[in-house]
């Protein structure tokens, strides 16, 4: 659920930014649950450059992908706001499925314990 909430607000800078020049639209990488890491560790952001800014703790958990189209127009902007809401709608309906799996998990676990 934090991976849909970063990925939200990626996308809103993305749509925020559609009208700067030389804008290229981000998105987040999806989460690779490997292994071979142990469990609970940190997902963080790989600094390229010593030059590079650390980043806020919110959104230093998640890869950047960028993966986007070759769209651009004369100012450099690349953001095509039609992808970017249907980005936006498809993470809302996976946010939402994710959410409704997770009360449905508690509801079973509440009616097991005898508290429903």
């Amino acid at each position: 659920m934090q991976w849909h909430q970063e990925r939200q607000r990626v996308l809103a800078e993305n749509v925020a930014n559609a009208d700067t020049p030389r804008f290229q639209a981000r998105d987040l990488a999806p989460p690779q649950f490997d292994r071979s890491r142990p469990v609970g560790a940190a997902l963080t952001l790989t600094r390229t450059s010593p030059a590079h800014l650390a980043g806020a703790a919110g959104g230093a958990q998640f890869q950047l992908s960028r993966n986007g189209g070759f769209e651009s127009r004369p100012s450099g902007n690349a953001v095509v706001l039609e992808d970017e809401m249907m980005k936006v709608a498809n993470n809302q309906m996976d946010y939402q499925a994710a959410t409704s799996l997770y009360s449905r998990g508690l509801g079973m676990l509440k009616t097991a314990i005898g508290r429903r």
